[in-house]
């Protein structure tokens, strides 16, 4: 049995190494046929690409001869632009050689021309000064001569001649001088009166005489209850905090504030009509309203002003004087009011200026200002007559020395030195002039009413003073710290023996004296 398994693994092995005889045979085969293959395709790509870089080379050769055709062009370009600006300047620079030399040979021959013109004038100047020396050698022979004929030296001779020359002068001066003052005389009076009415004519105003009442008006007379409040205490908070006194009467829906303070009664008239709009009116609010309306009053003199001295054309004005301007609104002068008046003299003045030939804006000024010291600041100014606190005023804020000489001198306080003041002084009498223009009656009534407050002031103690019912009642309002209730008696007294000693007026005059205590705290 050994022998078969022997035999078939032998014919196995056998079978196997010849098969592995064949499969190598058939490998190497496929092998060959393979790398004979891939010798083919080496060999055409390597063609191909023989043939693609010759076609790439000749590609490029020619993009080379292109690129070197075109940058050749541009240099010629470039070479002939440069040929053609250096022959431009060739060019040039042969015309400006050429128009050099021709300046040379002009600038020789000028040099030429002068230098003979100087030997002309150097060989002129000797002839002319040997004839001055022969000039003055005849005159003083001649005049030798005439000493010796006419026995007089020259000298005297010329002071002869100058003596019968100025009586001669002087006789045909005094013949013209008295020629032109009698002119002047006959035509001075005419020229004058010529000019004021030229002025008075072109300058036309409203007269309108300020009174001491104004009229509030309402919606209905239930808003008087109101305003007169729980037992008058409204009315009586409103009469305090401004000093006017306000009458509730029987006119329709009206309510009559009377004061001879203007201000005092545009701050009324101004409160009155924000309470009523607002429709709270209590004591505490009505004091409220009354602060913040006296502010805006403040803001509204400044406000004036400015718009019054815009309208007159004046400029660079202190600020403190504008306010000074803007304050006349609320005052009067003989019952004219005292902006309004100042406003007519400027533009009197600004004409009258031109017509004589005076700058008419300087003149505008000095009108304008002329009566400032009206408006004192404080009781020491009152003092001063308003004139000379004007020209002072005028100095302190740099005004100009013509208009402060014009504002002093106006009512002939100082003397006059500049044309100004009489113009100033001739417009001021101009403009009180006019029908209508002044009252002198209101005028010293107002006055009476201020000495009355300032009667109480001069009391210590006295908080505020207000002269209401025409002057009949004088209301004096005292600081509860330093006045008691038994001083306030007495103060009232003294006052009233005061007034009845020192001022002269009709009727009585009642003094009121009010003092009040509050107590004020603060919840937090």
């Amino acid at each position: 049995m050994d022998n078969p398994i022997v035999l078939a693994v032998i014919g196995l092995v056998v079978g196997v190494i010849i098969g592995y005889i064949i499969a190598k045979a058939l490998e190497k085969n496929n092998a060959s046929k393979l790398i004979k293959s891939a010798k083919k395709s080496a060999a055409s790509i390597i063609k191909d690409a023989n043939h693609e870089g010759e076609s790439i080379k000749k590609d490029k050769i020619l993009q080379a001869k292109e690129k070197f055709i075109e940058l050749k062009a541009e240099h010629e370009k470039v070479i002939l632009s440069r040929d053609k600006k250096m022959a431009e300047a060739e060019k040039r620079i042969r015309d400006k050689e050429s128009q050099v030399s021709s300046e040379l040979s002009k600038t020789k021959k000028i040099n030429a021309e002068a230098e003979n013109k100087i030997k002309d004038y150097n060989h002129r100047l000797d002839i002319l000064d040997k004839k001055q020396v022969e000039v003055d050698r005849l005159h003083k022979s001649q005049v030798e001569q005439l000493e010796v004929i006419s026995s007089l030296s020259a000298e005297e001779a010329k002071a002869q001649l100058v003596e019968s020359l100025k009586g001669e002068a002087k006789s045909d001066a005094m013949a013209y001088i008295q020629s032109t003052l009698e002119e002047a005389k006959m035509t001075a009076q005419q020229e004058a009166k010529k000019v004021i009415i030229n002025t008075i004519q072109r300058i036309g105003t409203e007269e309108a005489v300020d009174n001491c009442v104004s009229v509030f008006n309402i919606e209905s007379d239930d808003v008087k209850g109101r305003i007169i409040g729980r037992e008058g205490r409204n009315i009586r908070a409103i009469e305090a905090a401004t000093g006017v006194e306000i009458i509730v009467d029987d006119t329709p829906e009206a309510i009559i504030l009377s004061c001879f303070d203007s201000v005092r009664r545009e701050i009324a008239r101004l409160s009155l009509h924000k309470l009523v709009t607002d429709g709270r009116i209590h004591p505490a609010r009505i004091e409220e309203v009354v602060k913040k309306t006296q502010k805006q009053i403040e803001q509204e003199i400044i406000e004036v002003g400015k718009r019054t001295v815009i309208d007159l054309g004046i400029h660079n004005l202190h600020p403190e004087l504008i306010k000074v301007v803007g304050r006349m609104k609320y005052r009067s002068s003989y019952g004219q009011n005292l902006l309004q008046h100042s406003r007519e003299v400027a533009k009197l003045c600004g004409v009258m200026a031109a017509e004589l030939g005076i700058n008419p804006k300087l003149a505008k000024r000095a009108g304008l200002l002329h009566d400032i010291g009206k408006v004192p600041d404080a009781e020491a100014d009152m003092e001063t007559p308003h004139a000379i606190l004007g020209m002072q005023w005028a100095e302190k804020y740099g005004e100009k020395d013509e208009v402060c000489n014009a504002i002093g001198a106006h009512h002939d306080e100082i003397e006059m030195k500049f044309l100004l003041a009489p113009i100033v002084q001739v417009c001021d009498a101009i403009s009180g002039a006019r029908p209508g223009a002044r009252r002198q009656v209101l005028d010293s009534y107002i006055q009476r009413l201020k000495d009355l407050e300032d009667i109480a002031f001069g009391f210590q103690g006295v908080k505020k003073a207000y002269a209401i019912q025409a002057g009949r009642e004088l209301r004096v309002i005292v600081e509860n710290e330093k006045v008691s209730d038994q001083n306030a008696a007495d103060l009232s007294f003294n006052i009233s023996q005061k007034i009845q000693t020192d001022m002269t007026y009709p009727g009585q005059v009642k003094v009121t004296v009010i003092r009040e205590t509050r107590a004020v705290n603060i919840a937090k």
